[in-house]
């Protein structure tokens, strides 16, 4: 029986690897298109995962401050031993000697005490404003963490779309190595006939060795611009990604998000700003609190044992006496002079607070002119992409007509070479101009604060 089970656990285990290595080869590498490379993001960003921890700690914050409202006991304990008593002068009146002082000794040689103390905050006003501070560091830490997301947004679309135009790139120039290839065979063919020239052959060579040595930095830079998304994205360097080819005719430029005018005050940067300056507020209340009368509940109880040896037992035939000790009270503090120093920190707390209110009036203005400058970049973009495209299909105009002239012997293989090279120069500016598009696009959506809507 033993044995039949043995062996129906293992036949289970290996059909459980066998099953999961089936699914993971039947899973491969997704497309990294822009949302998930965004979704990938905001769950390992190394800024994203510290911004989590920020928010967490502002919850024990708050129970910190929570403490100082509760209950405090604390106990504790002590040994003492006095191997040498202390003499005390005592008039001989007391002991039937007039006229002569005794020295007596007084205590015992061991004193062992362990004590409960419990204090209790009735009225402090700076409690209840540190409670309200720390509440308000929580939503700074929350504000804080939406920076974040938006930050990190930011800089990975930005590096994603860089790299989009990299790959573009290096698809025009395999496409021209890959025609080029076609003409060199052509001429080579000619020319093996008599029909063309040693130099037009030689000189395809030299065009298509320079292309191939264009690709190689081409595909350098895609390789670095991998990495560098990888470094935002907060993946392994080490890690493939599978980034799809970027279309021309899905990127379509959309002028309509120019007539979205931003509300400053909804900004994360501008509401980051506020959380502080309320939280500035609280630092002034907490030095105001300082001023006002504090009233607290104390109490102690003791058990304290005497003897002279050592406190094990009780009773008067162990030498040892215990006994037990309490005291309730009040406390009422009331400052009275501080010597100014309290009102120069309230003033100082003051001082800060209006800073703030600059920074917020700067920001403002900061928010309007980045939204007012990012239109602009925008526009200039748009005109610029057009300016582009129609410049790309001349440039194929131009090249096509070049090469049925060549091959009908109407135009010299250097006017060839230089449409061929017209035609890329062309298809690399207008990838480009699409990038600056997409950038300035971004640089829109970020002043109108809608980052997130990449996501999607």
């Amino acid at each position: 029986m033993k044995t039949r089970k043995s062996r129906f656990s293992t036949l289970l285990l290996a059909a459980l690897l066998l099953a999961g290595a089936g699914a993971e080869a039947q899973t491969p590498d997704q497309p990294l298109t822009l949302s998930n490379a965004l979704k990938y993001a905001l769950e390992h960003q190394t800024d994203i995962r510290k911004a989590k921890l920020d928010m967490e700690n502002s919850n024990y914050q708050i129970e910190e401050v929570k403490s100082r409202a509760l209950p405090q006991i604390t106990g504790t304990g002590g040994l003492t031993y006095n191997p040498i008593l202390q003499l005390s002068a005592v008039p001989g009146d007391l002991a039937g000697q007039p006229g002569t002082t005794l020295l007596i000794p007084f205590g015992q040689k061991w004193i062992a005490s362990s004590v409960i103390s419990l204090s209790q905050n009735i009225f402090d006003k700076s409690v209840f404003t540190g409670l309200k501070a720390a509440k308000t560091t929580r939503e700074y830490y929350q504000v804080l963490g939406k920076l974040t997301d938006e930050q990190v947004i930011e800089q990975v679309a930005n590096n994603y779309y860089q790299l989009l135009v990299q790959r573009q790139k290096l698809a025009v120039i395999d496409s021209t190595i890959v025609n080029s290839t076609k003409v060199l065979d052509v001429i080579s063919g000619l020319y093996k006939n008599g029909l063309a020239k040693k130099i037009d052959v030689d000189r395809t060579r030299v065009n298509i060795s320079n292309l191939q040595a264009q690709r190689q930095q081409v595909l350098n830079a895609v390789q670095i611009q991998e990495n560098t998304l990888k470094f935002f994205m907060g993946m392994k360097i080490s890690e493939p990604i599978q980034v799809p080819a970027a279309s021309f005719e899905a990127i379509q430029p959309n002028a309509a998000i120019l007539s979205e005018t931003p509300v400053v005050t909804n900004m994360t940067d501008y509401q980051l700003l506020k959380t502080q300056e309320k939280l500035l507020h609280f630092q002034k209340e907490s030095m105001k609190a300082a001023a006002f009368p504090t009233l607290s509940l104390n109490g102690n109880y003791g058990y304290q044992g005497l003897g002279n040896t050592f406190p094990i037992g009780k009773g008067p035939s162990q030498n040892i006496n215990w006994f037990d000790y309490a005291n309730v009270g009040l406390t009422l503090r009331i400052p009275i002079f501080t010597g100014f120093g309290n009102r120069a920190r309230i003033r100082q707390a003051d001082i800060e607070v209006k800073k703030i209110q600059e920074d917020l009036n700067k920001q403002e203005l900061s928010l309007h002119l980045a939204y007012e400058n990012a239109k602009a970049q925008l526009v200039n973009a748009l005109t610029t992409l057009r300016n582009q495209q129609e410049n790309v299909e001349l440039a194929k105009e131009v090249y096509f007509n070049t090469r049925n002239n060549y091959d009908q012997g109407l135009a010299p293989l250097t006017d060839l070479l230089d449409a061929e090279n017209s035609l890329t120069t062309a298809q690399n500016n207008y990838s480009t101009a699409l990038l600056d598009y997409r950038l300035a696009e971004i640089q829109v959506i970020k002043t109108q604060g809608k980052l997130t809507t990449l996501l999607n």
